[in-house]
């Protein structure tokens, strides 16, 4: 058999694509599903839930351990300066078990829950987000997950120990013209005897350069006894015909070894296939689920670590004879920095304890973690280096050379960067969480807007979707966020009012789902195009999450006697400026410039503003736009550099 060749794909069979990869059903309650149906299910979230005892205390015990190493052997100027983490740094985190952290103890891991696995990642991406982001490329999206979730026993067995204190893992999807779109993956499998032989170049494969261990997704072709799609295998980065042709360099995280890697005519077994033919991006999106938790374990460490800065740096600069802190405008920031930061601590505890507790499906709750906490922290850093003023735009190096603090304010805003772009790019998780929220619309009216189905088709949905939306549509017009005195647990004695907060939530869920029903109504099977209201819905969606985690963890801390006063002021803070972003982008749903911006863009395509760009010269290189990755033998030297 040969490689299939790569063809156009159109929209349509991409939708089909990623729809085929979808978990279809519920089994289990969402709070943030109901949140966009209109329900406000505080009782899934509050009481905060609580990790067992023994889980508390063999993760602190890991923590205190990894602590002392980030403060004594993790050196992240260096590894800012040299670009690269040193291996003695490495080989002291696989000593320390830091590879095997979410391995259960049976296979050598260290066996720590969500919860604790996102303390550890936060901890250590303040030491450096580069190995935050070594260890979580490892545990969160490598090897370790996928085949713990869908690996056979024998598998488990071979590749767990491994991972857990030997060997390094990456997760190979992308390809050089193959980003968020899989239905036009060209990586092939080809099944051969007992093997499946791979053919294709992988791009940006973050721990590539490192790996001893791949999970690559590859297209395997149709024939006789082979469903054939899009399927995960594990690859050992040793074997023939795999080179990793280069290691790539970014703006920010200097350190990380993301690179190339081509597959010639690379023999697998079977046996390392995870899962059944066809069922690659359903294990890929079913390994996300938790796995994009580890963005946000280091958001909240960007925030904790701006906080930090923002107060001593305005405790010792004054201007106009009082600290800069006292001043309105830059006063806001700090707010905003603290009040955030508290927030988005607050969503990863909640997501990570409901991950671990497994009585919630938190699809929507893990990927709406990673949409706000990436974007809010890019937010907090950039509100830091503004803060800081020149110095903030200033290397730490540059400081430190002339005598002041080597506050590396700048590298911060380098590094957070990525994190909107990393498993999943803002725009793409708007567009996978808008299809989860309305999904309890397609399921009942879906085959209404379906230009494929028949009017006999239609009549039946319409017939059924009558039936729903005439039991669902009147329970969105009063609920309990209309009563004074709801959620009056959250407004104890002597502390702020939480519980109008709550009401808020709740009233504003039925005005989402509201208008969610108004723009299907309109729109219809347009709606899919419409990505700046289904932004916005999702947008207003994560606020409405954050509100809710802030004020139920809020209550928790008060009820330990942990800090409430100032938790509930914090959560006061950040529910007050939450609500202002919340109606504007309600506001915004109806109001604002998506027709007239379709336009812009048309003539911009067309060539209509091409003498707009006059009066500049290009520094751009020379070259492709998309370097080519036609399948074949490397040209390239081998850079592959195991850490042993």
């Amino acid at each position: 058999m040969t490689a299939p060749s790569v063809r156009p794909v159109s929209e349509r069979e991409a939708r089909q694509v990623a729809e085929a990869a979808r978990e279809q059903g519920w089994k289990k309650p969402s709070f943030a599903k109901e949140l966009f149906l209109g329900r406000f299910r505080l009782d899934l979230i509050h009481p905060h839930p609580m990790p067992l005892p023994e889980d508390v205390r063999r993760g602190e015990e890991f923590l205190a351990e990894l602590r002392d190493f980030c403060e004594n052997r993790i050196d992240g100027a260096r590894i800012e300066r040299e670009a690269q983490i040193p291996d003695e740094t490495v080989a002291g985190l696989k000593e320390l078990g830091a590879f095997g952290m979410k391995i259960d103890t049976k296979y050598g891991g260290l066996g720590l829950t969500q919860v604790y696995y996102n303390k550890a990642l936060a901890l250590v991406g303040s030491a450096s987000p580069v190995v935050g982001a070594l260890l979580s490329a490892h545990q969160s999206i490598g090897v370790p997950q996928p085949v713990k979730l869908f690996g056979t026993q024998e598998q488990k067995d071979a590749f767990l120990p491994r991972c857990a204190r030997t060997d390094i893992s990456a997760f190979l999807l992308t390809e050089p013209d193959v980003g968020s779109d899989p239905a036009r993956l060209a990586t092939a499998a080809v099944p051969d005897g007992d093997d499946y032989v791979l053919d294709g170049v992988k791009l940006w494969t973050t721990n590539g350069v490192v790996a001893d261990l791949l999970v690559v997704m590859a297209r395997v072709p149709k024939s006789e006894g082979h469903k054939g799609g899009i399927t995960a295998f594990v690859v050992e980065t040793a074997a023939e015909g795999v080179t990793v042709e280069r290691r790539n360099a970014f703006m920010g995280l200097r350190g990380i070894e993301n690179g190339v890697t081509r597959f010639h005519q690379v023999r697998v077994p079977a046996a390392h296939r995870i899962g059944p033919e066809g069922a690659g991006l359903k294990i890929a999106l079913t390994t996300l689920n938790t796995g994009r938790l580890s963005i946000p374990a280091m958001c909240v460490s960007g925030g904790k670590w701006a906080l930090k800065i923002a107060r001593e740096w305005s405790l010792a600069r004054e201007q106009w004879g009082k600290s800069i802190a006292k001043h309105e405008a830059v006063g806001a920031k700090i707010s905003f920095i603290a009040a955030t930061t508290f927030a988005l601590e607050a969503v990863l505890e909640l997501s990570g304890q409901m991950a671990d507790e497994d009585r919630n499906d938190i699809r929507i709750e893990a990927a709406l973690a990673k949409l706000y906490a990436s974007e809010m922290a890019w937010l907090m850093t950039d509100e830091l280096v503004q803060i800081r003023g020149g110095r903030g735009y200033e290397t730490a190096a540059s400081l430190a050379a002339r005598g002041e603090r080597a506050v590396p304010a700048e590298q911060m805003l380098r590094d957070a960067r990525i994190n909107r772009i990393f498993e999943g790019s803002t725009e793409i998780m708007h567009l996978l969480i808008a299809r989860e929220a309305v999904d309890t619309h397609l399921s009942v009216a879906g085959d209404l807007i379906d230009p494929d189905k028949s009017l006999g088709d239609k009549a039946k949905a319409g017939a059924k979707a009558g039936g729903f939306y005439a039991r669902w549509l009147p329970k969105l017009v009063a609920g309990p966020g209309q009563l004074p005195r709801t959620y009056a647990e959250f407004h104890p004695a002597g502390h702020r009012d939480l519980s109008g907060h709550l009401r808020y939530v709740e009233r504003s869920a039925r005005k989402l789902a509201r208008s969610t029903f108004y723009g299907m109504s309109r729109w219809q099977g347009r709606m899919e195009t419409k990505q700046g209201f289904l932004g916005r819905i999702v947008d207003i969606g994560a606020e409405l999450f954050a509100m809710s985690a802030a004020c139920v963890r809020a209550e928790h801390l008060r009820s330990r006697g942990e800090h409430g006063p100032e938790a509930y002021q914090l959560a006061d803070a950040f529910c007050r400026q939450a609500r202002v972003r919340v109606e504007e982008l309600f506001h915004r749903l109806w109001v604002n410039t998506d027709e007239l911006d379709r336009k812009v863009v048309d003539g911009v395509l067309a060539g209509s503003y091409e003498w707009l760009e006059g009066g500049i010269v290009d520094p751009s290189g020379e070259g492709p736009w998309i370097a080519d990755a036609t399948p074949g033998p490397s040209k390239a030297e081998n850079v592959h550099r195991p850490i042993r």
